[in-house]
């Protein structure tokens, strides 16, 4: 005797339905569109996981770029010299010092510039 799908099947559908409900057109309608959207969203959510991280350190670097400039270094000037300086704050603390406190920052640019110099 044949076992037939009609519940489980229909019970996978909605779920599937389910994880794309409101997307545009038949998307969130059709099972077979609901699937390629399903599917495609759950790839881009895994991508733009990591791409958020590389778009994050891009808008620091340009934040500490700026707020460097502002203090009469480029960005590539000023990282040297917090190497040769041994100071140990990354890009994401340094853009934050550069939007909320520019007077520290500026301490660690003047910092930085010694160290270039000798």
């Amino acid at each position: 005797m044949r076992v037939k799908t009609g519940v489980v099947r229909r019970q996978k559908h909605k779920k599937i339905i389910g994880m794309v409900k409101g997307q545009w057109g038949s998307r969130g309608v059709l099972f077979r569109r609901s699937n390629e959207a399903m599917l495609k969203s759950l790839f881009y959510a895994y991508r733009d996981r990591r791409q958020r991280r590389r778009q994050f350190r891009r808008l620091w670097i340009i934040r500490i770029n700026a707020a460097a400039r502002q203090n009469g270094l480029s960005y590539s000037r000023m990282m040297h010299g917090l190497k040769l300086a041994n100071v140990a704050l990354d890009r994401k603390m340094l853009a934050d010092l550069a939007v909320r406190d520019a007077e520290t920052f500026r301490k660690i640019a003047a910092l930085s510039q010694q160290y270039i110099r000798a």
